[in-house]
């Protein structure tokens, strides 16, 4: 057998454990708390069962003096027994003292950790107790108490193992003794009872049949012959029919029965008649009580004692009912709270589709991208080659035989692109027009605006489907190019309306461009008016060669010429035939309206602005349900053309003073400037000239890459330059309500979410986004996602319902993320505006403390110095040197002209000074 004759101790018989107590056997010992004798034997066992509930230890495992222990990170922060760091593997040991354990248990009460060891501490014998830290989980936990004085010591000091008497020495060569084996009769122990039950025998006989066949019938011919099977059915057709074998029977040991009740299910109807309809009225009047019953019923006592006694009821539900709101739903608002602030546990970013192509984005970064904002799933990219100075110029001959387009993308065909617009030169920067999404307007590399009119194919985008043509034997790994040409399916290709005159536009790319709201309109001076037309009729440009133009789309009053002349020039400049005459009037003739330079306060050097933030921005977000049909927007100012549209009219215009005209600017070189856009005279040559900026800060150390305002709060900025961000307050002063400090990676591009107050996303060159919640962190990023490994250029959101948020991103080797927002990040939660809005207000007040102290330091520091000086000239016995009497001087003359600039400021003479004076942080 497979047990050995050796080890019979180990394990008794079967039948041994069960052997009865000796007449003489001790009885086992009671508990200390056991009941006397005589009493009940229902406390006797209520006492067992409750020790058997407290033993936590190991008994079970031969180890009654271990305790398995549950340490949280606070406990073991308190007891310096952190894993991996205070106590490791390689030394496991912990002594903590008793009474500090006790303290904790004290005053942790039952959150403490040892709570449930309490009587084992407190009946432990020695100041110190083991704990060892169990990295294998041998015990069940990654901790475990030792009970016992003699466990800790005989864990903390191993008794040395003894040296046997046959041991061989270190340097003696051992010398094998042969043992012969001793022969000791075998003990069963139960393992050929198993060995007899897991063993499969045959417990029902075989079926034997024998086949035998005659030896002559071997080796003779078979003939075979037709029979009519119908003619005779005896032999033509034989019935195998089942039979009742007596010899083999099944017992059915198990049977699977299933009963529905069902009720008694009856169908009844009625048909009620229809008569002709027939009007019917009916006319009461109140019924009152007389003078005399109103008088009776009103000084009578049982009405007196009903209103005494529900007039505290009454009183309580008036109260109730304006506190609270009755209509006000508690499980929404609570799923709200969960999700706001403790439930943040999906706040990724899926990734929901990527658009991309080897013909039109090889070798091509993306330069801008924008949303469509009526069309589900249309998105717009436009395209720069990823080129230095030096290349472009060195590449600049094959640069102009072919220009990147701007590619229009759709969630249901991420192969093709279902649009191109042809550029005159690689496209920065470009915007959908608020009140006509047909109209696009685009800043080139050149300074040149271009305008562009997709009207004729806004239902070929509306009408987007996946496929090729219908063709479906298509190769799928084929770049798009090739599927293409074997198809015969080319996107179409939409050529630009109009472009601005290259002589009287930017010296430099245009690298921001946006749209002025429909509501109003400025004219030469930068006076804000109304806007009759009802449409954007106005848009902004900036580029680094230091100007800010505003742009009018409509035809200005031209000047008087022959007819003769004109017509001549209608036969010199006709159109292409596909191209749309919707801007015909500004082809090549196209010149800004305003241009706004953005000059230094102390030199005669001027900014050069990067991206522009107006008070009045537009969001491009739509807001639909997708199961619900989407409704075609009617076509939008169609009754009168743009060259129709007059800049001038005959009654005079209404004069907006609530809007402001006061803008930010990111420069090239970090600054953040703000300024504003109405031009003032000169008072010698009287030439219309810029403002100088209110305000500058130097914060950001590289180019301001983002400069926008919250969805939210029109007065919260956020720009992103250089390696660290800043959000600011219009109307502070002071300096940024959050500076962060500076990264590792290169910030490439921020945006604030459109649905949370509290959440932005700012794009690294590591291909990184980093999502910020105030709510959560302000001093670092609540996570960071890897999207790609190339630079992020752009990141735009986009709501298309309330389940459905999506975040376009885009990277410097052409590819286009779109990317689902999770739940967490688009849902707000009951009072996360008004959250945010208190954090922005204290923050408001923390930079005026810090103002009012450093001026009050700057205050203290001259009297300081002022004092010292008195002191020097009492010290010299009332003979100043020369230097103090200079220093004297200087500051005479100082005070002397602040109180003309005082007085004369008073008389107005000259200007008062402003309250946003140029100050550098």
């Amino acid at each position: 057998m497979a047990e050995s004759a050796e080890t019979p101790v180990l394990r008794s018989a079967p039948g041994s454990a069960k052997k009865p107590k000796a007449k003489g056997s001790p009885k086992p010992k009671k508990s200390p708390k056991g009941s006397p004798k005589g009493s009940p034997k229902g406390k006797q066992r209520s006492a067992a069962k409750k020790d058997e509930e407290v033993d936590l230890s190991m008994a079970s495992m031969g180890h009654p003096e271990i305790f398995p222990l549950v340490l949280t990170e606070k406990t073991q922060e308190i007891f310096n027994c952190r894993a991996d760091v205070d106590v490791t593997a390689e030394n496991p040991h912990k002594l903590l003292k008793r009474e500090d354990i006790i303290d904790d248990m004290k005053g942790r009460a039952a959150v403490s950790d040892f709570h449930p060891f309490k009587k084992i501490i407190l009946e432990y014998p020695g100041e110190e107790l083991l704990v060892v830290f169990d990295r294998e989980l041998k015990y069940g936990q990654i901790f475990y108490l030792i009970a016992t004085e003699e466990a800790k010591e005989s864990i903390l000091h191993p008794p040395e193992p003894e040296e046997e008497e046959g041991e061989v020495k270190e340097g003696t060569p051992e010398e094998y003794v042969y043992k012969p084996p001793v022969w000791k009769p075998w003990v069963s122990l139960g393992s050929e009872k198993e060995i007899e039950e897991e063993s499969v025998k045959e417990r029902t006989t075989k079926v034997k049949y024998k086949i035998s066949r005659r030896q002559r019938e071997f080796g003779a011919r078979v003939k075979f012959h037709n029979r009519n099977a119908s003619a005779d059915p005896k032999h033509g057709y034989v019935e195998c029919t089942s039979y009742f074998d007596k010899n083999f029977t099944i017992r059915q040991l198990e049977k699977n029965v299933g009963i529905q009740v069902v009720p008694i299910v009856e169908e009844t109807g009625t048909q009620t008649k229809w008569t002709y309809p027939k009007n019917a009225t009916t006319q009461y009047f109140p019924r009152d009580f007389s003078d005399e019953e109103k008088e009776k019923y009103l000084s009578s006592e049982d009405l007196k004692d009903f209103i005494v006694s529900v007039a505290l009821r009454v009183e309580i539900a008036l109260q109730q009912n304006e506190i609270l709101n009755a209509f006000f739903d508690d499980w929404k608002a609570l799923a709200e709270d969960e999700s706001g602030f403790a439930g943040k546990s999906d706040v990724s970013l899926k990734e929901y589709q990527s658009f991309t192509d080897l013909h039109y984005l090889k070798d091509r970064t993306v330069s801008c991208v924008c949303w469509h904002p009526t069309i589900y799933g249309i998105i717009a990219v436009a395209v720069t080659e990823r080129l230095s100075y030096e290349d472009r110029v060195n590449n600049s001959g094959r640069l102009l035989l072919w220009k990147a387009p701007i590619l229009f993308w759709s969630f249901a065909d991420p192969i093709h692109p279902q649009l191109m617009l042809e550029c005159p030169e690689d496209i920065y920067c470009f915007q959908f027009s608020p009140s006509n999404p047909n109209i696009i307007a685009g800043g080139c590399i050149n300074g040149q605006v271009v305008l562009w009119d997709i009207s004729a194919y806004e239902e070929r985008l509306r009408n987007a489907k996946s496929g090729t043509g219908g063709s479906k034997n298509t190769t799928v790994n084929m770049p798009s190019f090739m599927l293409e040409q074997q198809v015969g399916k080319e996107p179409h290709l939409v050529r630009y309306c109009a472009v601005s005159s290259i002589e009287y536009g930017h010296k430099s790319v245009i690298t921001d461009i946006q749209w002025l709201p429909e509501f109003f309109e400025v004219n030469r001076m930068g006076t804000m008016f109304e806007n009759r037309a009802g449409v954007c009729v106005q848009l902004v440009t900036c580029s680094p060669d230091c100007t800010i133009y505003f742009w009018d789309l409509r035809a200005h009053r031209p000047t008087l010429q022959p007819s003769s002349e004109k017509k001549k020039e209608d036969k010199l400049i006709l159109a292409p035939p596909d191209v749309p005459t919707t801007f015909k009037h500004l082809d090549l003739c196209w010149r800004p309206l305003i241009k706004v330079n953005l000059p230094k306060t102390d030199t005669g050097a001027e900014y050069s602005p990067i991206k522009l933030s107006f008070r009045e921005e537009h969001y491009h977000t739509k807001i639909q349900d997708k199961t619900q049909p989407q409704v075609k927007q009617e076509a939008l100012v169609e009754k009168l053309p743009y060259s129709e549209i007059q800049a001038t009219s005959m009654k005079p215009l209404k004069l907006l003073e609530n809007v402001t005209s006061s803008f930010f600017v990111g420069t090239e070189d970090g600054e953040v400037l703000y300024t504003d856009w109405k031009m003032e005279r000169d008072g010698d040559s009287g030439r219309l000239l810029s403002q100088k900026p209110s305000n500058t800060y130097i914060i950001h150390d590289g180019l301001v890459h983002t400069v926008q305002r919250s969805p939210f709060f029109k007065d919260i900025i956020l720009t992103v330059g250089g390696w660290n961000f800043a959000i600011w307050k219009e109307g502070v002063t002071s300096g940024p309500l959050l500076e962060s400090s500076c990264t590792a990676k290169r910030y490439t591009v921020g945006q604030w979410s459109l649905s949370r107050p509290g959440v932005f996303f700012i794009g690294r060159e590591d291909g990184n986004i980093d999502i910020w919640d105030l709510l959560e962190k302000t001093h670092e990023a609540s996570q960071t996602q890897n999207v790609c490994i190339a630079l992020i250029t752009c990141i735009k959101p986009w709501i298309y319902s309330s389940k459905q948020h999506f975040l376009a991103v885009s990277d410097d080797f052409g590819t286009l993320h779109v990317l689902e927002i999770s739940w967490t990040l688009s849902h707000p939660s009951l009072n996360e505006r008004s959250s945010v809005l208190h954090y922005f207000e204290r923050e408001v007040k923390h930079l005026e403390f810090s103002e009012k102290r450093r001026e009050f330091r700057e205050e203290e520091r001259e009297n300081m110095e002022r004092e010292n000086m008195m002191k020097k000239t009492r010290a010299l016995g009332g003979q100043r040197s020369r230097e103090l009497m200079e220093e004297q001087t200087n500051q005479d003359y100082t005070e002397f002209l602040d109180l003309e600039k005082t007085i004369l400021t008073r008389l107005g003479v000259l200007k008062g000074p402003d309250r946003y004076a140029s100050r550098t942080n």
